[in-house]
């Protein structure tokens, strides 16, 4: 990162996890991730989908303000943004509660002070079927879909980067992506936990085509490995977190499903990439590939 030292730049880390149904030890490891990343000077920390658990959605929901808190104080204790995957929530971004018995997934951007920087509602739900022990999908039986995209400042080295924040499916949407950039991103978010399937046979493409679609940064931070549910159910994701530059190369990847101890011998239950944003490069590249001065349809 000596190379950076003369001109802006911001560190980005994405974190992988193994999140089970017990909230207390999954945000330990948010906790222990958010620190390490933080000591290996990121200043942006993205945390995966369903952090905090996977499943348990209505129980998680319950304690939505208290996990958002600690979440925040992490942020404040380590000095650095931190982008908390999602959690589901039972009200709306106005405060109203989600009628018909169903949430929000919901991500949220803190600040290195603890503040809350933004709220973003996924606005693509999970419908599909798939050749896994799971079987089907359908998060809209749980979640009610955000309506608002949303592009959300972070600072570092007295610059600005502009962050539009998307989750998981979402990044099946190449509208979404191209609407992000022309509200200003100059990189996007995408916690996720792509099924095992799915993910092997998208996810790193995904990731690339979304960041060629918008020109930013992608950063990828996902759910790997067996996720064992409290009813015996199995569920699988790929994992494989990957941050991938604005001209679809991978910049960083974390190659496994699994948290693998051989590597982690400390035994951490998180994994970490870490990635630089350039924004000088990034802007050089896209003056040279105006793609968004030649768009036509939207």
């Amino acid at each position: 990162m000596n190379d950076q030292a003369n001109k802006p730049h911001l560190v980005t880390a994405a974190i992988q996890m193994n999140s089970q149904q017990d909230i207390e030890k999954n945000v330990a490891a948010i906790k222990a991730a958010i620190s390490d990343a933080s000591h290996q000077g990121a200043h942006l920390v993205v945390l995966p989908e369903n952090c905090c658990s996977m499943g348990e959605q209505f129980t998680t929901a319950e304690r939505f303000d208290a996990l958002s808190a600690t979440i925040a104080d992490y942020a404040s204790t380590y000095g650095v943004y931190v982008l908390a995957g999602s959690l589901p929530c039972p009200y709306r971004p106005d405060g109203v509660i989600v009628p018909d018995g169903r949430l929000r997934q919901v991500s949220q951007l803190f600040a290195p002070d603890g503040t809350r920087v933004a709220r973003y509602d996924k606005i693509h739900l999970f419908t599909a079927t798939v050749a896994d022990k799971h079987g089907s999908y359908n998060e809209a039986a749980t979640f009610e879909p955000g309506t608002q995209t949303v592009v959300a400042t972070v600072e570092s080295d007295h610059a600005a980067y502009q962050l539009g924040m998307m989750v998981c499916f979402d990044l099946r949407f190449p509208a979404l992506a191209q609407r992000l950039r022309q509200a200003g991103a100059d990189l996007l978010s995408a916690p996720s936990a792509f099924t095992y399937l799915t993910g092997q046979a998208h996810w790193s493409l995904l990731l690339r085509a979304r960041a060629l679609d918008s020109q930013c940064m992608v950063i990828g931070a996902a759910q790997g490995g067996d996720h064992i549910y409290k009813n015996g159910d199995i569920r699988q994701t790929w994992g494989h977190t990957t941050i991938t530059a604005f001209d679809g190369t991978i910049i960083n990847s974390y190659e496994d499903s699994e948290l693998n101890n051989a590597i982690h011998k400390d035994n951490k239950n998180y994994a970490l990439i870490l990635a630089i944003l350039d924004k000088q490069t990034q802007q050089q590249g896209r003056q040279k590939m105006p793609i968004f001065d030649c768009h036509r349809l939207a």
